[in-house]
């Protein structure tokens, strides 16, 4: 067993975990966070994506261990308050969802393809940055416009931040 201690969106946290225990389960398990979603175990189908340090992982390939002293943002994180991130506003606008079992992965996917890209994003570039994240219901048609609108809505608000700070 070993102490981990995290800050998860935005809140310190911490417990003990048993050395194999998967970040995704401590996620749920430990702490209640259940919007990160287990799907394959494998990494394959990316349901289980959430942002350590800033970066997209797949947390069912992360043990907790390796995770403490991280910064973890979930998609429980991903929202002000009752407002909703720009992709998630997206995902609902342009029905980005069936049976909402992919969503949390494709969201927080999604958001750090946009971060990475903020000068805007192309419907190839988008798919291509997809291929690890599996939908089962859709035909990605409504994920991909989806992705597209979030981008240019984000990428717009940071080009008037770079005018304003001009």
């Amino acid at each position: 067993m070993s102490e981990v201690s995290l800050t998860v969106n935005g809140k310190r946290v911490g417990g003990v975990a048993e050395d194999r225990t998967l970040l995704v389960h401590f996620l749920r398990e430990n702490l209640g966070l259940t919007g990160t979603h287990v799907g394959c175990d494998t990494s394959q189908c990316g349901a289980c994506v959430v942002h350590v340090d800033g970066k997209a992982v797949k947390s069912c390939t992360m043990l907790a261990v390796q995770a403490s002293g991280s910064t973890i943002v979930t998609i429980e994180g991903l929202a002000n308050g009752a407002d909703l991130h720009p992709v998630q506003a997206a995902f609902k606008e342009h029905h980005g969802l069936q049976c909402g079992f992919c969503t949390p992965g494709m969201i927080m996917a999604a958001t750090d393809m946009i971060n990475r890209h903020p000068e805007g994003l192309d419907e190839a570039t988008v798919r291509v940055e997809l291929e690890g994240n599996i939908c089962r219901c859709t035909g990605y048609h409504n994920i991909v416009k989806a992705i597209l609108a979030a981008s240019a809505t984000m990428s717009k608000g940071a080009k008037g931040k770079a005018k304003q700070a001009a």
